[in-house]
């Protein structure tokens, strides 16, 4: 079995595990909370940040821009401080004269200076011991080493390698990196991620019996990190939460970026609305670590499930760009990549169905469940929030070094926008 989203509690959503009803019709659109002028301004400004990994300097830019744009708004923000895992440092393996980039596994353990060499093979061919072990990885959209991958390459280690290479085959062809717990190193060798691009030479060489050097020399260690926070305290009995991930591996223009504009289009309406609820927001960092930041919130900071009317959370794919496929050639096209998925608690559905109709994936609306949610949303539900919302998924590029501005589109953010208000109005409608 071979999951596309995720393992373990992040399980792949499929007909066996929930049924979605058909759409029902379309209905007027809400006032606008921002157009797609807008949602420009706010995607080339976050794609502009950089890389995002957390606690960098891409990511504590995109937060201290998201805070400053929160104060104009009129919320009262605040920053919630922690120690994410970081490295420093390359990582590449070479054999004769073919030699590739690697994207290294976090929690890193690094190589000794000069590397380490050794015969390479491939993981689970009845080949084992002390040398590079090769794991290709089956056809999907990767995005955490957990579960599935965290068993080969245990499997791996324990059959005496001296280090792993995980090649993470799907439709770009590229390296994908694989989030990873934030306490604790996953595996106990250092362990690297290739892409399927590269690997030709390299699978050569391991049918051969040829030597490669991996080197990952470089400084494994924690940096501060922090969670952007803010309310806006309207004396009401409830509270409304909207929260959303900035952090991620690379730039992650489409998974992350898209989400928040959203996200921001959604909190500059909710400021100026007349909704009777209190508003609490919060832009986490610590995501590709199995949701660090989103996991001390939900704990530490965010109101009690028994006083929050609803959560909506704004999760990874909301609105990245679909892709013709054309063997290993892929073609921009205008519209929303539809691996993409709504979860919304039973008192929300129908309304939720209404509001997302025609949106491609998301009009499918599955009930609310802990284990099959992804992301902060499995998180939030897990934690006993009754009345809960969200989107998570994973685009094309998902987790590779170029997941940049040619992955979205203006265009595609406003809908998603207009239809999580269209939902939340209902939801506050008569309170």
């Amino acid at each position: 079995m071979k999951p596309s989203l995720s393992a373990t509690r992040r399980a792949v959503l499929g007909t066996a595990a929930l049924a979605a009803a058909a759409p029902a019709a379309a209905q007027p659109a809400p006032q606008d909370p921002g157009g797609e002028a807008e949602a420009k301004r706010i995607l080339e400004r976050y794609d502009a940040f950089g890389e995002k990994a957390s606690g960098g300097p891409g990511d504590d830019a995109c937060g201290a821009w998201i805070e400053a744009e929160l104060k104009a708004l009129g919320y009262a923000t605040g920053r919630q401080t922690f120690q994410a895992p970081a490295y420093e440092g390359e990582a590449s393996l070479g054999v004769g004269d073919a030699r590739a980039t690697l994207i290294p596994q976090a929690i890193v353990v690094p190589t000794p200076e000069g590397g380490v060499e050794g015969p390479l093979y491939l993981a689970g061919a009845g080949k084992g011991g002390p040398g590079i072990a090769l794991l290709v990885l089956p056809y999907a959209r990767w995005s955490t080493a957990l579960g599935f991958v965290e068993t080969r390459v245990k499997a791996a280690i324990a059959a005496g390698a001296t280090a792993v290479v995980v090649i993470t085959t799907g439709p770009t062809g590229e390296a994908l990196a694989l989030n990873a717990p934030a306490d604790r190193p996953l595996f106990d060798r250092p362990v690297a991620v290739m892409a399927p691009r590269d690997a030709e030479p390299f699978l050569k060489a391991a049918a051969e019996g040829a030597r490669g050097l991996l080197r990952m020399s470089g400084r494994s260690f924690r940096r501060p990190a922090f969670n952007v926070t803010a309310r806006l305290d309207r004396g009401a009995p409830s509270w409304l939460v909207l929260s959303t991930p900035r952090s991620g591996w690379f730039g992650c223009t489409g998974e992350r970026g898209s989400g928040l504009a959203v996200w921001r289009l959604l909190v500059a309406w909710a400021a100026r609305s007349s909704l009777p609820a209190n508003l609490a927001l919060v832009a986490t960092s610590g995501h590709e670590y199995e949701y660090q930041g989103g996991e001390l919130y939900i704990h530490d900071l965010a109101p009690k499930p028994a006083e929050t009317a609803l959560w909506v959370h704004i999760g990874a794919n909301v609105a990245a760009r679909d892709w013709h496929e054309r063997g290993t050639t892929l073609s921009p096209l205008p519209g929303a990549d539809s691996q993409r998925y709504l979860l919304v608690s039973p008192p929300h559905v129908e309304a939720a169905r209404a509001a997302f109709a025609g949106l491609p994936g998301l009009e499918a609306v599955y009930t609310a469940d802990p284990k099959v949610a992804a992301g902060e949303l499995a998180s939030i539900l897990q934690a006993g929030y009754p009345r809960a919302m969200g989107i998570f998924g994973s685009h094309r590029y998902h987790h590779a070094r170029n997941d940049d501005l040619r992955c979205v589109s203006p265009a595609l953010v406003p809908p998603v926008a207009q239809a999580f208000q269209a939902t939340i109005e209902a939801a506050f409608k008569g309170v």
